[in-house]
């Protein structure tokens, strides 16, 4: 089984890491998910693919610290994350979050709670390739 807390190039599969999240405990009743993909448009400008790069190790170490701290603040029973590190076209997957809990709302508030507190820690960077040029991207709310 993959570990919970990832950086990797390859895609995900999201049926494989609702299975293990659900394998990790019966007693969870609620599983929330966010996936987030690449667009084809941002900031107003045409975008062709996106590059993902990350401080590796460091990365790891703070999505494991994260998932730990959303545990604890929702009383998760297990909980999940995935980004990947590579350059990616319009559709691709690049990260995936979820939250396991005995009920909707702890799993509905962790995984909202652990993308944003993702962008705001984790040292990933974003570069969008547009007509324009490449263009280093801050992390949006």
């Amino acid at each position: 089984m993959k570990a919970a807390v990832r950086i990797q190039q390859e895609d995900f599969s999201q049926d494989e890491e609702i299975a293990a999240l659900k394998a990790s405990s019966q007693r969870i009743g609620g599983i929330a998910t966010f996936v987030g993909c690449a667009r084809d448009f941002s900031e107003g400008r045409a975008v062709s693919q996106i590059s993902f790069d990350a401080y590796g190790s460091m990365a790891v170490l703070e999505m494991s610290q994260l998932r730990m701290d959303a545990i604890e603040k929702f009383g998760l029973l297990d909980a999940r994350l995935v980004h990947r590190i590579c350059t990616v076209g319009p559709g691709d997957n690049i990260v995936f979050i979820a939250a396991g809990a005995e009920h909707r709302v702890a799993a509905l508030e962790a995984c909202r709670w652990m993308i944003d507190e993702l962008k705001a820690r984790v040292p990933i960077w974003k570069k969008e390739v547009t007509p324009q040029g490449d263009s280093w991207v801050t992390a949006h709310p």
